[in-house]
């Protein structure tokens, strides 16, 4: 089983017997059996035939529709899904096995920015970027033995800190000056392209979430509340570092981003304007879209693949919390 995506903007989606058909004009992209379906994810303006939908949803196969930033729009679901049922089950877990798994993944999240600092330093070292690995993979053990969410979070808070410290010493072009993460508003260019990609990664995790029926607002690090999926918060951890981190650090490196053309300022922070918009996500979802292995299999399969692996990793952690859940780790 797996997920169909459909990028491409203006492409068809229509039905053939038991087959989707993914046409663009009169080019054929793609034809997928339908038993062969777990999810259809839909990013920008493509359309689905009434046909299609409907027998996407005679199959309980869910339908997401998402903006080219990762942003959902809305699903198409079958009356048997939602999550009330797995919800039940993410209620069910005990104050052990909530902690265990925020230690994974605040320990992977360290651990994987550990490692994209370490492959920076063959480009840039330095004696503070030495220092700060050692001081997260200190901190990464630390996390892994925290005994409270509360000294975790401390851990976690500890680690950013010292992460985004390295980070800027990786920044080789004078045009991107960064010292620290500042979110509410991003104070410079590094900060808007951080805190754009998260937000990307963030949503496209929502809607995988909901579409595999997991409740978004019960977590085991994040306190959810009715305004915040704190699941997604979860899960988004693990892939900073990998996809957006490692994003933001090749676009600056390969020039791909102006400083003055593609960014504005403007109350009080900085953000990416819409030229900048198309550059970031055009490199973004080249990125997202090139096969890469699967784990366990010879097959090979876009990189959106690793969150939709992640969510349904998690999945089956609920209905079987003593396998625990291992976090997405960077090889």
């Amino acid at each position: 089983m797996k997920t169909l995506y459909v990028f491409q903007s203006g492409c068809y989606v229509n039905l053939q017997g038991e087959t989707l058909m993914i046409k663009q004009g009169e080019t054929l992209f793609a034809q997928v059996k339908l038993p062969l379906i777990e999810q259809l994810l839909i990013f920008g303006k493509s359309q689905l035939t009434t046909q299609a939908i409907r027998a996407c949803l005679w199959r309980n196969i869910p339908i997401a529709y998402l903006s080219r930033m990762g942003y959902c729009y809305g699903r198409i679901m079958s009356i048997e899904r939602g999550y009330r049922h797995l919800a039940h089950y993410q209620q069910q877990l005990g104050f052990g096995e909530r902690l265990k798994t925020a230690r994974a993944i605040v320990t992977a999240k360290l651990k994987n920015s550990r490692i994209l600092l370490r492959r920076q330093r063959r480009r840039r070292s330095s004696p503070r970027l030495e220092k700060v690995l050692k001081q997260l993979d200190y901190l990464a053990t630390q996390a892994s033995e925290a005994d409270s969410i509360e000294r975790l979070l401390g851990f976690e808070g500890a680690g950013a800190a010292q992460y985004f410290e390295g980070f800027g010493e990786c920044l080789s072009d004078s045009a991107f000056v960064f010292t620290h993460r500042t979110r509410r508003p991003p104070g410079n260019p590094v900060n808007a392209m951080l805190s754009f990609g998260y937000q990307i990664l963030w949503n496209h995790l929502l809607a995988l979430i909901e579409i595999q029926g997991l409740d978004p607002y019960q977590a085991c690090l994040h306190q959810g509340t009715q305004s915040h999926a704190a699941l997604a918060s979860d899960l988004v951890e693990e892939f900073r570092a990998p996809l957006v981190d490692a994003l933001v650090m090749y676009m600056i490196h390969r020039k791909f981003i102006d400083e003055k053309a593609n960014f504005v300022y403007k109350d009080g922070g900085c953000y990416l304007n819409d030229s900048g918009r198309r550059r970031y996500l055009k490199t973004f979802i080249q990125r997202m879209e090139e096969l890469i292995q699967v784990q366990d299999s010879s097959e090979k399969a876009p990189r959106w693949h690793l969150l939709n692996s992640q969510v349904s990793a998690y999945k089956q952690f609920i209905y079987k919390p003593s396998q625990g859940y291992q976090p997405y780790r960077i090889d």
